[in-house]
């Protein structure tokens, strides 16, 4: 048994490596072609709304039907419109320059099939991965998305440098139909949803809702998650304009960023599977946002010339990620059963989101008016106060339970 789920994970994360791949190189591709073209933070942040808000305003209410529906069915259709949507925007730039709505456009499409592809895939891994091994999985997870970060911006420049951006699109279309493959080659034991009429789900809204609010510490961290997503959530767009703006380096440079920010990660990831078990959950997670905290600050006040003290720095802020999205994660999927996980991971995914259009709005306007480096500094700021917030919190409580245990 121990064999097999994890034959099934190896499975299912070396399809998804190919789809995650090309996404990658897709999202950079997309971010420096309009720095490039533009060269406007305010830009960015729209194109930022555009990729994140559906999933945000869509996705409580899709957890409601994640839990009714097949999770690797569902999987299987939304990436398949991801695909497509890849496919409609390549051909555009192959034809010529697209206007900016039809970007916007397609990403607005490309947000809502991914609202119901990230939850139902993470709702998936308990039905597969025994429950005390699901802070390793989560480590093995970000080890996925880690290498693909690291090589999807230097893959995405050089074939955006060597053709167009219209090419790095359709590549998308091949990754989505080599993951959804090798789905189709994978059983996963869903437990059986009840039978209601369509008339009760409000009441299965409410139920996860409730549901979610009764796990008080997950409550806590995603306040706290949801502030943190309105300070570094832009910085994701703003990485390629602080490259050219503040440094005056060109793409490959701004690939060399990502690149190095992923391979954080990706040490970040095996670090995390392999001392899984050492700390608690809450632990790893304050320590994640003090290191970021830190690393934003001293990027707000590097010089012009110091392009690879902003490297290293890259690079701390890659690696201490996984350190709060796989135990956060982990948390969330050991607190709540199966059938009503994907209501559960729906509302917290909507809460960040929710909060990430707040920050873009806001980082547009002030990184064009004050500079990029303003944005990180500020972030800096508020993101280790959280990590500090966390700390202390969970301390207290921890030594509050040892107290009564005693």
């Amino acid at each position: 048994m121990l064999i097999q789920w994890k034959k099934t994970f190896a499975l299912i994360f070396s399809g998804q490596v190919f789809s995650i791949l090309t996404s990658s190189m897709v999202q950079f591709s997309i971010i420096w072609h309009l720095t490039e073209t533009t060269g406007s933070a305010t830009v960015l942040m729209i194109a930022g709304l555009a990729g994140f808000l559906p999933q945000a305003l869509l996705g409580p209410f899709i957890g409601v039907w994640l839990d009714r529906w097949n999770r690797k069915l569902t999987m299987i259709v939304s990436d398949s419109v991801i695909a497509l949507s890849s496919l409609v925007l390549g051909a555009y730039y192959l034809w010529g320059e697209p206007s900016l709505w039809v970007v916007y456009v397609i990403l607005f499409i490309r947000s809502i099939s991914s609202s119901f592809h990230s939850p139902s895939f993470q709702a998936a891994i308990p039905l597969i991965a025994p429950e005390e091994q699901l802070t390793r999985v989560a480590g093995w997870n970000q080890l996925v998305f880690s290498a693909s970060n690291v090589l999807g911006p230097v893959l995405g420049i050089a074939v955006y440098s060597a053709t167009s951006l219209g090419t790095v699109l359709l590549l998308d279309v091949v990754g989505a139909i080599i993951a959804n493959l090798t789905l189709l080659l994978v059983t996963i034991h869903q437990p059986k949803p009840e039978n209601v009429p369509a008339s009760s789900f409000r009441r299965e809204f409410i139920l996860g809702w409730k549901a979610f609010l009764f796990e008080k510490s997950i409550v806590t961290i995603t306040i706290a998650m949801a502030i943190f997503s309105v300070v570094f959530m832009p910085l994701a767009m703003l990485f390629p304009l602080m490259t050219l703006s503040h440094f005056g380096r060109g793409g490959y440079s701004a690939s060399l960023i990502e690149a190095v920010f992923g391979i954080g990660m990706l040490l970040g990831g095996a670090l995390l599977s392999v001392l899984a078990s050492k700390w608690k959950d809450s632990t790893y997670m304050s320590l994640s946002l003090v290191a970021i905290g830190l690393a934003c600050v001293l990027s707000g006040v590097v010089g012009s010339d110091a392009f690879l003290a902003f490297i290293v720095l890259s690079f701390l802020m890659g690696a201490a990620a996984p350190l709060f999205n796989g135990p956060y994660m982990a948390m969330i999927q050991k607190s709540y059963a199966p059938e009503i996980l994907g209501r559960v991971l729906s509302f917290v995914t909507s809460i960040g989101l929710l909060s990430s259009p707040i920050g873009l709005a806001l980082a547009g306007p002030v990184a064009d008016r004050f500079g990029v480096q303003v944005w990180f500094f500020w972030s800096g700021i508020v993101v280790g106060l959280i990590g500090i917030f966390i700390f202390l919190k969970f301390y207290g409580t921890n030594k509050e339970k040892q107290r009564l245990g005693q």
